[in-house]
């Protein structure tokens, strides 16, 4: 579903046509004909290092392992934005859950709760409105104008968020249960906590899966008047 960026219809139109390709990968699995491109629920990510240090209140490093985030299966394109003058994108999404589980390696402090321990985690997230930005540069192949996707930095607001981490105290289950009570009830000051760390994996696994996708289709699939890369930069 091509459509014209002169148009003024054209973010409706991008809206749909990205939905059409989350639809079709999610029917298929993967892109018929692109053998790397995994399904898009679940997705995986090695490994996620963040440090949220300097407020009173919070100051963590956390490392996730083997990560496994579910919930792209209901991918829900609610906008699709395209700037014509570097041809940026800004998307809004949304998930009505998203789960982030793996190991998980933590040490700092939330509110009064020092924490030390290494374990297994799981993350649900209720709701979750996604705004992603997204940089490119276009360059051709085979007569065609294709996206090279750059960057991609992601912001989110949420509903609900639940929330288990096994052996936080390195095997005081007491503690542990509690600890994971009181995430679970002040839910709010959890997901400040791991934000940063939430934000990273919804890019990181993003800009995979775009930089797979829109090296395989043509950029003229998506914006039918899109200018080549030397109309656009320049020689």
């Amino acid at each position: 579903m091509s459509c014209q960026i002169k148009d003024p219809e054209f973010t409706k139109c991008s809206t749909q046509s990205i939905q059409k390709v989350m639809d079709a990968i999610n029917e298929n699995n993967g892109l018929p004909g692109l053998d790397s491109l995994p399904p898009l629920d679940p997705l995986y990510v090695n490994r996620i290092r963040v440090d949220q240090s300097g407020t009173q209140a919070i100051n963590l490093k956390v490392e996730l392992s083997k990560v496994v985030i579910g919930g792209f299966k209901k991918i829900k394109i609610v906008e699709s934005r395209v700037f014509p003058k570097d041809y940026h994108w800004e998307t809004k999404i949304f998930l009505p859950k998203m789960t982030i589980a793996g190991a998980y390696a933590l040490k700092g402090r939330i509110l009064l709760i020092n924490m030390n321990g290494r374990g297994n985690m799981t993350l649900g997230i209720d709701n979750i409105k996604i705004d992603l930005y997204t940089t490119v540069r276009l360059y051709e192949k085979g007569g065609f104008t294709f996206y090279n996707v750059t960057s991609t930095s992601a912001k989110y607001k949420i509903d609900k968020l639940s929330a288990r981490f096994d052996n936080l105290f390195n095997g005081n289950k007491q503690l542990e249960e509690s600890t994971n009570a009181f995430f679970n009830q002040n839910w709010e000051t959890l997901n400040e906590a791991l934000q940063p760390i939430i934000q990273s994996t919804i890019s990181e696994i993003l800009l995979k899966y775009l930089r797979a996708i829109f090296h395989y289709i043509p950029a003229n699939y998506f914006v039918s008047d899109i200018p080549t890369s030397t109309e656009l930069y320049g020689n």
